[in-house]
């Protein structure tokens, strides 16, 4: 079965709906799956801000208290603390993921897909590191196995998988996709937010009847 998730990794949701597919996929020992991470970006906009962290971007943003900033967090930080993740927004740099987005289509055609999408996303809301800084993705990148030399061509070169990203963005908007994480089952069933760990099991089930 394959399985194609758009995504982000500055979506806080797309984290926590991995943990849940991962927790429904361990309901299936004997089934195949190839998973394909496609590219997303909530806000194609964001210009880096390093020193800036989410909750005082959103205040800016949305016209409000860092306080008040923090209080809309919470609930996400409590959902993704109940699948075992460990988020800081307090941590968390403001940056754009486009870099970040093309060095994970480089990590597709090595066979590190889902290894980089699950350390770029610790990276940035565990562990408040700047993926918008080239020495950090470096390190990020050769620590999932990817050789620094393919890495650093990539990072030099912005053309370099550009097209593929803005492909799998183009492929969202004509299948109707509107926010991340959208996963696709098939290309039968389509999933659409980080849904509870139940109803990624039935749609598996769904697909596997045919």
């Amino acid at each position: 079965m394959k399985i194609e998730i758009w995504s982000d990794i500055m979506c806080p949701f797309c984290y926590i709906g991995k943990r849940h597919l991962e927790a429904a996929l361990d309901q299936f020992p004997d089934q195949n799956f190839e998973i394909e991470w496609k590219s997303f970006q909530l806000d194609p906009t964001i210009v880096p801000q390093p020193g800036k962290n989410v909750y005082e971007y959103l205040a800016e943003r949305k016209g409000m208290s860092v306080e008040e900033s923090k209080q809309m967090h919470a609930g996400v930080v409590a959902r993704a603390a109940a699948v075992g993740l460990d988020y800081h927004f307090e941590k968390a740099v403001i940056s754009n993921s486009f870099d970040a987005h093309r060095l994970i289509q480089l990590a597709k055609t090595k066979g590190f897909g889902d290894a980089i999408e699950e350390t770029f996303f610790k990276a940035y809301f565990t562990e408040g590191r700047d993926l918008n800084d080239k020495d950090t993705l470096m390190e990020l990148c050769v620590g999932v196995g990817l050789n620094a030399l393919d890495v650093k061509e990539v990072l030099e070169d912005e053309t370099k998988f550009a097209g593929n990203v803005r492909n799998d963005i183009s492929e969202a908007q004509q299948i109707g996709v509107r926010g991340v994480p959208f996963f696709v089952f098939d290309r039968k069933y389509a999933v659409s937010g980080a849904q509870p760990i139940e109803h990624f099991e039935q749609t598996i089930r769904e697909v596997l009847k045919g």
